[in-house]
């Protein structure tokens, strides 16, 4: 039976070494992963342009692996012309396999193919242990064919954890090999 890379790697290196690097007594102490959410923001263009909407859910299934789902705004905003119920993103959650596969793609492939790249801020933990990530451009992905895209839109990646506190989180991830900036 299959096993994606990560998940091993999660149980043969990134366990043992945070049980060891924190003490901990218990394996279901140890921090892991338990979703990864990716939520892209269309914006005003959304809302006047209703194929962005369709082109993003297209582009954040391919890039996920599962089907997105367009997100809907909450309250009428009158300012942006905006109305209650009206779609205004697209966001996909992913658990189990397909979450440490996604993170594979991500680590291996796709951030190396950031222009300019110095390294992940380590400002994006929210103090409970989970980390949101901003990508500049849905285009690092190799799922997405440059020629088809209609406008390019960053994202939000937000690893959710077990961990109790952020210093727990980053070890996580720098674990599993995301390469966080060199802290001074």
């Amino acid at each position: 039976m299959y096993t994606p890379r990560y998940k091993e790697k999660y149980q043969n290196e990134v366990l043992p070494a945070l049980k060891e690097q924190f003490g901990f007594k218990s394996v279901m102490r140890v921090p892991r992963i338990t979703k990864i959410c990716l939520n892209q923001g269309l914006g005003k263009f959304g809302i006047a342009d209703k194929k962005l909407i369709d082109a993003g859910v297209q582009e954040m299934t391919l890039i996920a692996g599962q089907k997105a789902v367009p997100t809907k705004s909450k309250k009428d905003i009158s300012n942006f012309k905006l109305r209650r119920g009206m779609p205004i993103g697209v966001r996909v959650t992913l658990h189990g396999d397909r979450m440490y596969e996604f993170l594979d793609r991500l680590i291996t492939v796709s951030i190396p193919r950031i222009r300019d790249f110095r390294g992940i801020s380590d400002k994006g933990f929210d103090g409970r242990g989970n980390y949101t990530l901003g990508i500049p451009e849905q285009i690092i992905f190799p799922e997405i064919d440059i020629d088809k895209v209609l406008k390019i839109n960053g994202m939000d990646i937000t690893f959710v954890t077990t961990a109790q506190n952020d210093k727990e989180c980053l070890a996580l991830l720098k674990e599993f090999g995301l390469p966080f900036k060199n802290q001074k």
